[in-house]
């Protein structure tokens, strides 16, 4: 079975690459850059992009699966072609389809409900590598400063890859909306508990006050509208982020990777 994975070298994409290969599968991975692209041997860089129609036909030529990204790799854009997407690969054969959501619905997702293709998609509360953001004051300071202090189930990138892998090669799970989270909800408190166990030391998280927030989000150069936004989130979090969910050792019958194993394998990124 020959599978597409467009998104190739985002942090999902180019771990369902990975495991793929490792499964001894056939994988075609989608890039704009295939000169710059470094896939594990035997995989196959193909030159496209989800907005050019006849790269992405030429793509799925003779693939019975794919996975797709709902947004414009370049621009971030959601996507606006998904019924001639669709239509593609329905022409090409295409008999599975996963799909890795985002925070707004793309004309993609709509697409495939309208059409014959089986699909499911991915639905992870929140990455691990979203701490990454932390990475500065860990490295400079030892300590993490944060307005939230709701515990929120982070999922390792690797997991999210182990799922896509089981929707792309295994039926009954047409019509799907999996949530995808960590096997536990930490507060920032903890993970910046973890990431100095990580480092050997001690990392401390400080409680900010709104307006110190503020201040913060300013201080890395957003726009007044994502400082109101970020201030709004920290205070009024989604319950479902807050919620551990069982999908990931349901579909692929391993336990979901932990933050202090993430938190090993990132050491050196917050060692400064």
């Amino acid at each position: 079975m020959t599978i597409l994975v467009t998104g190739a070298t985002g942090n999902v994409g180019r771990r369902i690459v990975a495991q793929l290969a490792e499964r001894g599968e056939s994988v075609r991975a989608l890039t704009r850059h295939p000169e710059q692209a470094q896939f594990p041997e035997g995989v196959v860089a193909v030159q496209g992009d989800l907005t050019d129609l006849d790269s992405m036909r030429a793509a799925m030529d003779g693939c019975e699966a794919v996975h797709f990204i709902t947004f414009d790799g370049a621009t971030g854009a959601p996507l606006h072609n998904g019924t001639e997407l669709v239509a593609l690969a329905e022409a090409s054969g295409v008999r599975r389809i996963s799909v890795l959501g985002g925070w707004f619905e793309s004309t993609l997702e709509p697409a495939l409900r309208a059409g014959s293709i089986p699909w499911a998609q991915l639905a992870p509360v929140e990455y691990m590598t979203n701490t990454f953001d932390w990475t500065p004051e860990v490295a400079q300071h030892r300590r993490v400063r944060t307005l939230a202090d709701w515990p929120s189930a982070m999922i390792h990138a690797d997991d999210i890859a182990a799922v896509a892998i089981v929707l792309l090669t295994q039926d009954g799970h047409d019509g799907q909306v999996y949530y995808l989270t960590g096997p536990e909800a930490l507060t920032p408190a903890e993970r910046a508990a973890r990431i100095g166990a990580a480092l050997g030391e001690t990392v401390e998280w400080i409680h900010l006050t709104e307006d110190e927030e503020r201040e913060r989000l300013r201080s890395l150069d957003y726009g007044e509208e994502y400082v109101a936004f970020g201030v709004e989130l920290a205070k009024n979090p989604p319950q479902v982020g807050q919620i551990v969910q069982d999908t990931v050792t349901r579909l692929t019958g391993q336990p979901g990777r932990t933050f202090a194993q993430w938190a090993r394998e990132n050491a050196d990124a917050f060692r400064g």
